[in-house]
């Protein structure tokens, strides 16, 4: 079961006819996960051909308008659509006030119940599991309470080697969950078949870090290490890094360098400043630091592959 994220938006506060603010939709283990959710989040899904009805967990970074402005309407969006199933809102502490306000003022009914996860520590937590997946808070540097996420996979089960099971009679369909959890297996003379000739390694777990508005803070390097994928924003080139600190953003000298230090396979940057009109100034500088460094696409899904760390 493969993961994919698709960038839904990458620009900073203001949209422009050729960007949206943040935004993205990622696939993991069988998931749809939401990712901030900026103005026009919900045209950038109908163009990405995304299944509204699959969204069944949002997360927002911070409560700074090009990271959630589009989330009232995406709500609404989902009721008129017949959603009746709950839905899970991930997001600062203040997230249930501002859009049940909104609904109250607006009178927006919803036929569907959100549930709030409201976030207000300042140490990384896991707030989501499933069996196949977990995701954990990234705490970030920002001018108000900001967290990024990590998506991160189980440990698979083994593989069985069906060709190794076969020789082998007394092994039934109801042992296979046994060995796929490394047990080994003992026949009736009771001799002892290890479980490594029985079975492959499992295939290795994909780990996607998401990293929204923040000044550069290296705390952030033991949650984000050796990850599959990591997008950073990286909002000004290092030039004006005064500017960045000030503002609470990254260069993209910067992010590359926590790249590096963190051993990760990918780095994506986005959260573009508009004074830029050819972003691959943003790779000129990231990729001396970090070659494996890429602007991201509207729309055009990553494949979020198994980094194998140095």
């Amino acid at each position: 079961m493969g993961a994919s994220l698709t960038v839904l938006g990458f620009n900073s506060a203001i949209p422009t006819v050729r960007s949206y603010p943040t935004a993205q939709l990622l696939e993991m283990s069988g998931r749809t996960f939401l990712i901030d959710c900026g103005e026009g989040t919900q045209v950038q899904l109908r163009r990405a051909k995304a299944k509204f009805s699959k969204i069944n967990h949002i997360f927002i970074s911070h409560l700074h308008g090009d990271h959630c402005f589009g989330l009232p309407g995406l709500i609404a969006s989902f009721r008129l659509l017949g959603r009746e199933k709950p839905l899970y809102v991930y997001g600062p502490k203040g997230i249930r006030e501002m859009l049940e306000t909104i609904f109250r003022l607006t009178e927006t009914r919803k036929e569907f119940e959100i549930i709030y996860k409201e976030l207000s520590i300042e140490v990384s937590e896991k707030i989501y599991e499933d069996k196949n997946m977990e995701v954990f808070t990234i705490p970030l540097d920002h001018r108000i309470y900001c967290n990024g996420y990590l998506f991160r996979e189980k440990p698979k089960p083994r593989r069985l080697n069906m060709v190794e099971i076969s020789k082998y009679p007394e092994i039934e369909i109801c042992d296979y969950e046994h060995l796929k959890r490394g047990k080994d297996f003992v026949l009736k003379d009771d001799y002892p078949l290890k479980n490594s000739t029985l079975t492959f390694d499992p295939s290795p777990g994909i780990s996607y870090a998401f990293c929204s508005d923040t000044r550069f803070t290296t705390s952030i390097i033991p949650i984000i290490k050796q990850v599959d994928l990591l997008y950073h924003e990286s909002t000004f080139l290092h030039d004006l890094k005064e500017m960045a600190d000030f503002t609470g953003h990254t260069t993209a000298k910067e992010a590359a360098i926590l790249a590096k230090e963190a051993n990760v396979g990918k780095l994506v940057l986005g959260h573009f400043s508009n004074r830029y009109s050819d972003l691959n100034v943003f790779l000129e500088e990231a990729r001396p630091i970090f070659p494996n460094t890429y602007l991201p696409r509207a729309l055009e899904p990553i494949l979020i592959e198994f980094h194998r760390p140095d």
